[in-house]
């Protein structure tokens, strides 16, 4: 009865330990900031970049900013329009010429943006 009671407390203690780990733990999550949109545009601008890279980011909804969330569907409905599924495993661009020439201005317009915001702050 003993060897029981010694297995139970050890048992109920672990678990009581675990549960408190993953209650007291938060959830890891991911904040997109302008310098990632950047980044990704450049990547995307130099045909450096792939599509689930892209897919991973844009695909992802920016909560704590509108205005970049606005930025992020821009993108996206460039992809949309000017993307086409396979480019880049074809050894092309990600978007066409003219796809690339919006992102280009959606670049620079983020880029200005982000260079005001810093210079308020």
């Amino acid at each position: 009865m003993a060897l029981f009671l010694l297995v139970l407390v050890v048992c109920l203690a672990i678990f009581g330990g675990m549960i408190a780990l993953l209650m007291l733990s938060g959830t890891p999550r991911y904040r997109t900031e302008p310098e990632h949109l950047l980044e990704l545009f450049d990547k995307a601008l130099q045909s450096r970049l792939n599509e689930t890279e892209w897919n991973a980011i844009i695909g992802y909804p920016i909560r704590h900013d509108d205005y970049l969330d606005g930025i992020r569907r821009r993108a996206q409905r460039l992809m949309d329009e000017h993307g086409r599924h396979g480019r880049v495993t074809r050894g092309k661009a990600l978007l066409d010429a003219t796809g690339q020439e919006e992102l280009a201005a959606l670049r620079d317009h983020l880029a200005a943006h982000t260079a005001l915001q810093r210079g308020r702050d």
